[in-house]
C-alpha cells in the first residue's frame, strides 16, 4: 500500500493541471470507491472548475478547485498519472479529469482506494480532521509518549501503523523506523524508556524527511544503508550486522527486524 512517500509523488503528478479549468467528468460511476457521493453533482460542480493546487497529509490526498475539494485514497493498488487529452478510459481508470492540455487519471485495478468530495472552497472536515504529519512541529516526542502509554499493551510495530497519531507510515516505513532506532518490533509499548522513546520520535521523523526527498520527489530508492533494500532478498542480510533478517506476523502485517540490532 502507498505510503507518505509514495502518496507524496503521486499527489504531484497531478500538479500538471494546475490553473487549467475541468472540460469534462469521466468517472466508472457505479465503482465503490465513489461510495456515498452524489455523482451527477460531483461531475457537474468539477465541469468548468480550476484546479487551483494540491497537498497530501499522510496516506490522503486533497485537490483544491475553484468550486469544490476532492480527496483521493489511494488504497492498495491505486496511482494518480496523466495523458493527453484525447485519452480514453480503460476499466481500470475510474477517474478521468479533461482539461484543454491534459487529463488527469485515477486508476485502481483492486478498488481499494476512495475519492471524497465536497462542494464549495472551505477545507472539510475530512481534511481538518487529520492528525499532525510526523514532519510537523507539533508532531512532538511529548505527543508520541503519551499515545504509547495509552497502548501499552499494543506491540510497536502495530503502535505506528496508527494513523490517528502516525499519519502515512505504514509496514516498510515501520520496518525502517524500528531497525534504524534499534526496537525489536514485537516490544510492548509501555516498555519503552523515555530515552528510546525519544529515539523512537526522532527516527519517526527522519525517516520520513528522507524517504520525501528520494521517493517523494524523485521517485528513487533511499540510501543503500537503509533495510529497505534487504526487506525482502533471499538471504535478508542485516545491512547493519550482516547476520540474518528475520521474518513474521507482528500486529497482523509481515514484518521484518534483525535479531541481534533490535531488542
Amino acid at each position: 500500500m502507498p505510503e507518505l512517500a509514495e502518496v507524496e509523488y503521486f499527489r504531484k503528478q497531478w500538479d500538471a493541471g494546475i490553473g487549467g479549468k475541468i472540460l469534462r467528468v469521466a468517472t466508472h460511476p457505479k465503482a465503490r470507491l465513489f461510495r456515498g457521493i452524489d455523482m451527477p453533482t460531483m461531475e457537474q460542480t468539477l465541469t468548468g472548475a480550476k484546479l487551483l493546487g494540491s497537498a497530501a497529509h499522510g496516506k490522503q490526498m486533497l485537490f483544491r478547485f475553484s468550486t469544490a475539494t476532492l480527496g483521493v485514497h489511494l488504497g492498495m493498488t491505486g496511482k494518480l498519472h496523466t495523458a493527453d487529452p484525447d485519452f480514453e478510459p480503460a476499466k481500470h481508470d475510474h477517474l478521468v479529469l479533461y482539461e484543454k492540455s491534459v487529463a488527469l487519471i485515477f486508476t485502481d485495478f483492486r478498488l481499494f482506494g476512495r475519492v471524497l468530495f465536497s462542494p464549495g472552497k472551505a477545507d472539510p472536515d475530512w481534511w481538518t480532521a487529520l492528525p499532525p504529519q510526523v514532519t510537523a512541529p507539533d508532531f512532538t516526542k511529548d505527543a508520541v509518549a503519551a499515545f504509547l502509554a495509552r497502548r501499552k499493551q499494543a506491540p510497536i510495530k502495530a503502535v505506528l501503523l496508527m494513523q490517528e497519531r502516525f499519519p502515512g507510515i505504514g509496514n516498510w516505513m515501520a520496518d525502517e523506523i524500528l531497525w534504524r532506532a534499534h526496537l525489536l518490533p514485537s516490544r510492548r509499548s509501555g516498555t519503552l524508556t523515555p530515552e528510546e522513546t525519544t529515539i523512537l520520535w526522532k527516527e519517526t521523523r527522519e525517516v520520513s524527511r528522507q524517504a520525501l526527498k528520494t521517493i517523494g520527489e524523485r521517485w528513487e530508492d533511499p540510501p543503500d544503508t537503509w533495510l529497505f533494500h534487504h526487506r525482502w532478498e533471499k538471504d535478508h542480510a542485516c545491512p547493519r550486522c550482516g547476520l540474518d533478517l528475520h521474518r513474521a506476523q507482528v500486529g497482523g502485517r509481515t514484518t521484518c527486524w534483525c535479531a541481534k540490532c533490535q531488542h
